[in-house]
């Protein structure tokens, strides 16, 4: 009978000790993801902190107010990105937990403001990189500078008295920037057809990808998702020349913006090549989840049907 107790009470202590280890394990795990999101959400945080400071670090006529003002918008996308990435909940960034989406965006841009002020430091101080990507940029300019084109209608949006340096400056810009902008959809769509984007062995979170669509709310959610990507394409392709003739009626009213200050072309030109090309991959993506939730519910019925648990009507 000792014996006995003494097994069981041995059979116990192992019992305990394993359930103990799963505990320690599920912390230790626990600790590991946390860990793993917040150093994701500050290396994000430096990555777009040196986005934004990008310009003024490497142009060597910024002005002591373009840095406050550049540093303070540095830290307040920092803030954003680090609770935003940190966060086990998302509030505003789309498909982020769908790599690449957000990545090849952020080249694009990164891309873009990169060689965008690098040409801007080669008209003060040339060098032979500066000056290659200038011709570059120039024979891209002057190649889809065509008559009823995006860089033509950027183009056209200038003074008639504007000077010709600075127009040929502002073609380069536009058409090099059109190109990434261009390019980085082609990535998208590779990324799309050949890696099976979104899907890669794992679930889809449309919540937490899509934290700004709210799928109980309206008409059935694969319309909805339709609906709003057709329009985010539309919108894609219709911004880039909308946004010059919008800026050539603002100017007849308002003080136009001076493209002649360094950054205020950067970054105008990269928001006009980048926004129309972003709008154009959430509404490819958002498509693209619809056609997954509407294979998902074929299959779904269809393995209820061979059950038998769905009669048909």
């Amino acid at each position: 009978m000792v014996k006995i107790e003494a097994t069981r009470h041995k059979d116990g202590d192992q019992v305990g000790t394993r359930a103990r280890h799963r505990i320690a394990s599920v912390h230790f795990e626990g600790k590991n993801a946390v860990f793993s999101r917040l150093t994701g959400a500050i290396v994000r945080a430096i990555l777009v902190v040196l986005l934004v400071a990008m310009p003024s670090l490497l142009l060597p006529f910024a002005s002591s107010d373009t840095t406050q003002t550049v540093t303070l918008v540095a830290i307040f996308a920092a803030a954003f990105t680090l609770f935003e990435y940190g966060s086990t909940y998302p509030s505003l960034v789309e498909f982020r937990d769908a790599p690449p989406f957000n990545r090849i965006r952020y080249l694009a841009l990164f891309t873009t403001v990169l060689l965008l002020t690098l040409i801007a430091r080669g008209a003060v101080d040339p060098t032979k990189m500066t000056m290659l990507l200038s011709a570059i940029g120039t024979l891209i300019g002057q190649s889809i500078d065509f008559p009823y084109s995006p860089v033509r209608l950027v183009v056209l949006m200038m003074p008639s008295d504007t000077d010709a340096a600075l127009v040929g400056q502002i073609r380069t810009a536009a058409g090099l920037s059109y190109l990434i902008s261009l390019i980085s959809l082609a990535v998208f769509l590779i990324c799309l057809r050949l890696g099976g984007w979104p899907n890669r062995g794992s679930t889809f979170n449309v919540w937490v990808n899509l934290p700004t669509f709210d799928p109980t709310a309206g008409s059935d959610v694969v319309e909805r998702l339709n609906r709003d990507g057709r329009v985010n394409i539309i919108l894609g392709f219709l911004l880039p020349f909308i946004i010059p003739t919008f800026m050539k009626l603002a100017a007849d009213l308002f003080d136009p913006i001076t493209l002649g200050n360094s950054q205020t072309m950067i970054w105008t030109m990269t928001a006009w090549a980048f926004l129309p090309a972003s709008l154009f991959m959430r509404g490819i993506a958002m498509g693209r989840v619809a056609q997954m939730i509407s294979d998902k519910r074929r299959q779904t019925y269809a393995a209820a049907k061979r059950d038998g648990a769905l009669v048909p009507a």
